[in-house]
């Protein structure tokens, strides 16, 4: 491939994930039909902090407008998780994994099997809480439920097959992206939120300078943990072939602080959601209902320990099954590479996964750090999800994703260029 059809092969991707985000966000503003926008305006003010909220942010905004993409993509990333977390357990799902694309095919349809249900039992869900709040529907009755849950469904289903587009055909993971591309669009509106507050008193001008500072240092410190690295020695033995001696080289083996990324912020997320995901707009005056809601409200101790608990959990767990040290180690010694004092095979393992261990301790307490500490601005404080950890967490980190791949995609457009530059192209 030439290096003309290359560019013009990573403007279209470009152009095609552009085109994608823009066909989301159109749809987070279609209203589902029966729904009276007065109403609902009304009551998503008053239910604007707790799990509703953050729900909101990863909708996209969706949830506020209550329109067909007000599940967002969150069905799919749960049954996500529950695959995943199935083919670390289950013996079958062991099996499907290692039978190579035609396995991964196979847990691929599990997945979407398992979106359509959740998206199902959340729809229905919403339907009935929509339903249960006074003069929000216009005409409730079964003909709502079905049409609410249909609607749902199919437009979960459709985020579903736009973020595998934009994988494949496009630039960066779709489903980061669609979760990206919300908050962004989201953002200028929350930062004039913001600004409304602090000029009507709500919020001290002092205030909103140091929420501004820590978004800042937040952004340069999710930055610099990102790009950190701990790099491995390896050396490779020197072998006389003839007259000639070939190897004797070093390189590094290169482990990230934070391997599994803005996943397990999203995965523990999903988790916070999964259950509870509408219960604020049901207006049910029972005591016991009112009291569990309470406890996942902003900056209770219950939803600060589970979501901390849930990102440390997914840390490990994810960083455990795209890293395999003894794979690794196996690597190495087929190739002849060893890391100077450590045996090669077992021993060589047992190191990495000793290395490996203590940066994703680190990054877990990264993850928690950034996600947790503006919780509690949020909790006191009339600010918007929008700018919370949780939020910046996954625009910087996705955005350094996406740019990544675009420098990588550019590298490769300008090989043959590079290589006639060199002694051995001329």
């Amino acid at each position: 491939m030439s290096e003309s059809s290359q560019t013009n092969d990573l403007r279209n991707r470009i152009l095609f994930t552009v085109f994608i985000l823009a066909v989301y966000r159109f749809g987070t503003f279609v209203p589902l039909p029966g729904i009276d926008p007065e109403q609902l305006q009304i009551m998503m003010q008053s239910n604007q902090k707790g799990l509703l909220g953050m729900f909101n942010v990863f909708a996209g905004g969706a949830v506020s407008r209550m329109a067909i993409f007000a599940l967002g993509i969150m069905p799919y990333i749960s049954s996500s998780i529950i695959v995943q977390l199935l083919t670390g357990t289950s013996d079958y799902f062991k099996n499907l994994k290692s039978q190579g694309e035609i396995g991964r095919q196979k847990i691929t349809q599990i997945t979407r099997y398992g979106t359509v249900l959740l998206a199902t039992v959340q729809g229905y869900g919403l339907s009935i809480g929509l339903e249960s709040s006074a003069n929000l529907v216009i005409d409730p009755g079964v003909f709502f439920k079905v049409s609410t849950v249909t609607t749902i469904v199919a437009g979960t289903m459709f985020l579903m097959w736009l973020g595998e587009q934009i994988t494949q055909r496009g630039i960066g993971n779709g489903i980061s992206l669609i979760i990206f591309s919300g908050i962004v669009a989201e953002i200028p509106r929350a930062l004039v939120t913001t600004f409304e507050l602090g000029r009507t008193g709500a919020i001290s001008t002092l205030m909103i300078i140091t929420i501004f500072v820590l978004l800042a240092l937040t952004i340069m410190f999710i930055v610099f943990m990102e790009r950190a690295l701990r790099k491995i020695l390896i050396n490779y033995p020197k072998r006389q072939m003839g007259n000639k001696i070939y190897g004797g080289d070093s390189s590094h083996l290169p482990l990230k602080i934070n391997s599994a990324g803005v996943i397990p912020a999203i995965f523990a997320s999903a988790l916070l959601l999964l259950p509870v995901t509408f219960s604020n707009f049901n207006v049910s005056q029972n005591d016991t209902f009112q009291t569990i809601v309470s406890f996942f409200s902003q900056g209770q101790p219950l939803y600060m320990l589970l979501y901390a608990s849930g990102i440390i959990f997914f840390t490990f767990f994810y960083t455990s099954i795209t890293f395999n040290p003894t794979e690794t180690a196996e690597n190495l010694r087929k190739y002849g590479g060893f890391i100077p004092g450590i045996r090669p095979g077992e021993s060589t393992a047992i190191y990495i996964d000793n290395i490996l261990t203590k940066l994703t301790t680190i990054g877990a307490l990264y993850l928690t750090l950034v996600c947790l500490m503006p919780e509690f601005l949020i909790a006191n404080y009339p600010i918007p999800f929008y700018l919370g950890g949780t939020s910046i967490l996954i625009v910087v980190v996705v955005a350094i994703d996406t740019v990544t791949q675009v420098q990588t995609r550019l590298m490769s457009s300008q090989y043959e260029q590079l290589i006639k530059k060199t002694k051995f192209g001329r």
